[in-house]
């Protein structure tokens, strides 16, 4: 190939260079696919949210009743707390012989739970009753003597009447007499003493023994046979203070903490209504004991005592619990209020406003909806009637005219 053929293929063609300068038509190409492209996810978009049904939950919006029963005000959480509790120790220092405690035993009052070796003690004991009953025989010595001298002056008063002896032997005989009642009088001291004594050997003999103050349910076993138990913290870890910790079942009660801006809607002997944590279905009868007139800087809450009415096995210190603070029932023959009760779980917020679904067949329609007071898990709304069919809890991705599916129950 010569030089004049390589210059004619380099050459620009004059309709390709017309082309170019005319990219009208290829602009109108690049439109139309623009325009395909966008008519696909039109396409799918609508599989997505029109044909692809959303499985969902139903609810019905139910009409309230007039003079119904009491409705929450206001819920709080809190625990189950024990309002005569102890933890059980000895009242002197001393090693555990014997510990007669598991936990979960069901104490008497009075019961023995413990023993401490009492050897010392016992000595103690046996001495002051030695010391005790040398003074009683001592002061049997001297009320024999006391009855003798009585004698004596006797006789002496009978023979200075006739002359026999002279007055002062009557006089040294009632001085004898006075100065031996004196010292009755002063044993009789010096063994009430004795006896103090004794009563105190006994006592401390008796700390030995660690009986339960109250009835109730072991909830610890502090100490083991061996140890040290003593009422103070002497002895660092080497010594325990206390034995076991006892329960009284009967004085459980809740506290809750109310934030301080509803407390203006919790008063004494309000009905209440207590849900344990580990029991959900199970809906406690309560009411409200007191409300502790002091308030928490920190959390700005005002802590609430509350009765549990129903007493059971099940309700054990330190549970969680949810409390529902209850409003006096309504008059019967008041009027109900306006709207109906939906799940809160139902309404949910669409634009910036609260919206409910309703269920049109197999489609959801959007619902605007005025929310009103809450009734525990319902909730008062105006805009739809009684009886209307809803979406329980609306997916994020659901629209207007969005396709469902409502669940089966699981077998």
């Amino acid at each position: 190939m010569n030089k004049s053929d390589l210059l004619n293929e380099l050459r620009i063609d004059k309709a390709q260079r017309d082309d170019h300068r005319g990219g009208g038509s290829t602009w109108a190409l690049i439109a139309a696919a623009v325009v395909v492209v966008l008519a696909l996810l039109g396409a799918g978009a609508w599989f997505f949210t029109g044909s692809k049904a959303l499985d969902i939950e139903v609810a019905t919006a139910a009409a309230p009743s007039a003079g119904g029963g009491d409705t929450a005000v206001l819920q709080a959480t809190g625990y189950v707390t024990a309002r005569r509790q102890a933890t059980v120790s000895a009242q002197i220092t001393g090693t555990l012989t014997d510990v007669l405690i598991e936990e979960g035993d069901h104490v008497k009052e009075g019961q023995i739970l413990a023993h401490l070796d009492s050897t010392a003690q016992q000595a103690q004991l046996a001495q002051a009753q030695a010391g005790a009953r040398a003074q009683q025989a001592l002061l049997t010595q001297y009320q024999a003597q006391l009855a003798q001298s009585r004698r004596d002056l006797t006789r002496a008063q009978d023979l200075v009447g006739r002359k026999l002896v002279s007055t002062q032997s009557v006089e040294v005989a009632r001085t004898q007499v006075e100065m031996q009642s004196a010292q009755i009088d002063a044993q009789r001291r010096q063994v009430e003493f004795a006896e103090a004594n004794v009563r105190g050997a006994q006592v401390q003999l008796d700390y030995c023994t660690v009986r339960a103050p109250f009835t109730g349910v072991i909830t610890a076993k502090a100490a083991q046979v061996g140890e040290i138990v003593s009422p103070l913290s002497a002895g660092g870890g080497f010594t325990r203070t206390g034995v076991g910790t006892i329960v009284d079942m009967d004085s459980l009660e809740i506290e809750v903490d109310v934030t301080e801006s509803y407390i203006n809607r919790v008063q004494a002997r309000q009905p209440a209504q207590a849900i344990l944590d580990a029991y959900p279905d199970w809906k406690i009868p309560a009411h409200v004991i007191a409300i502790i007139p002091s308030a928490d800087r920190g959390k700005a809450t005002v802590k609430v005592r509350v009765a549990i009415e129903q007493k059971d096995e099940r309700v054990l210190p330190d549970m969680g619990v949810r409390v529902s603070f209850m409003e006096e029932a309504q008059k019967a023959n008041a009027a109900p209020p306006k709207g109906v009760l939906v799940p809160t779980s139902a309404i949910v917020q669409r634009e910036g406003k609260s919206v409910v679904f309703a269920i049109d067949n197999d489609r959801a329609r959007l619902k605007p909806v005025t929310p009103g007071q809450t009734y525990n898990d319902l909730r008062l709304v105006e805009g739809i009637g009684s009886g209307t069919k809803l979406v329980k809890q609306p997916q994020a991705e659901m629209a207007d005219g969005a396709k469902v599916e409502i669940k089966t129950a699981a077998k």
